[in-house]
């Protein structure tokens, strides 16, 4: 596949992704939308404006890169506070104007997306990123705010072929989990290898490697992207570094995640 067809392929599933949590939290009135998530502290109209927001920024990285340079040297000192500013800031924002900001912000962020040329680097909060890494990020962001929203409400959520972007992110960002901890990655070979939903097999590392992450994409990727703790994932994990990954694993930017308790620990 073409760089340009995989771009295009990937943004066609951020849509996907958009558009069905978008039909999740579009009837919701206005008690719906505070009704708490698993994220503490955080409400759903939180979850869909931080989407918003970072939709937002993601447009002014793709189109500007010199603004956002200049937007993230601005935070200083108070970057560890922007996501909590943020979504303060959020709060005074209806319901029915967050779902419309986020539409059409996530609309002008596709068509941007699909006009990047192969080789450029779009800046983030991270390290930069090629096109396709960056629409994977914002893919893996929005399925597990997704999560969060779909746990909130009480919902079931069925496994789709776009986990496979999710779990790939999620084990190219093995070495991020360390480097965010202060920690050094291990030297020993790592192999992932999980069923997706239609019972195709996806890999990542050499078969011989004596560390090893199985079992079903959907409790892989709800490990890395910190959605539920590993002892309610049906995965198997063999050796010292695999082990030590699934403690801390973690697919998205920023600092080290708190994680989920157990679901035992909230009865």
């Amino acid at each position: 596949m073409s760089a340009p067809v995989l771009l295009d392929a990937l943004v066609d599933d951020l849509a996907a992704e958009s558009a069905e949590l978008d039909a999740r939290v579009a009837p919701l009135d206005d008690d719906g939308w505070r009704t708490p998530s698993p994220a503490a502290g955080w409400d759903v109209r939180d979850t869909i404006n931080h989407l918003r927001f970072f939709d937002r920024d993601a447009l002014l990285a793709v189109t500007d890169p010199a603004g956002f340079a200049a937007r993230v040297q601005g935070l200083g000192s108070d970057a560890g506070d922007y996501v909590e500013r943020l979504t303060r800031e959020g709060r005074s924002t209806p319901p029915a104007e967050v779902l419309a900001d986020w539409r059409a912000g996530r609309e002008a962020l596709a068509t941007a997306l699909r006009g990047l040329t192969p080789g450029t680097r779009v800046p983030w909060f991270g390290p930069p990123m090629s096109p396709a890494s960056f629409v994977t990020a914002r893919l893996m962001e929005t399925w597990a705010h997704g999560q969060d929203v779909v746990d909130a409400l009480g919902q079931d959520r069925p496994a789709t072929a776009r986990l496979r972007s999710v779990a790939e992110i999620g084990v190219r960002a093995r070495p991020f989990s360390y480097a965010v901890r202060g920690l050094p990655v291990p030297e020993r070979p790592l192999r992932v290898e999980l069923t997706g939903p239609g019972g195709e097999r996806w890999t990542w590392g050499p078969e011989d490697a004596g560390d090893v992450v199985r079992g079903p994409a959907l409790d892989f990727c709800l490990l890395v992207t910190q959605r539920r703790h590993r002892d309610d994932l049906d995965l198997e994990v063999t050796g010292p570094a695999a082990e030590e990954w699934a403690g801390i694993a973690q697919a998205f930017a920023g600092p080290p995640g708190g994680g989920r308790q157990p679901l035992g620990s909230r009865r």
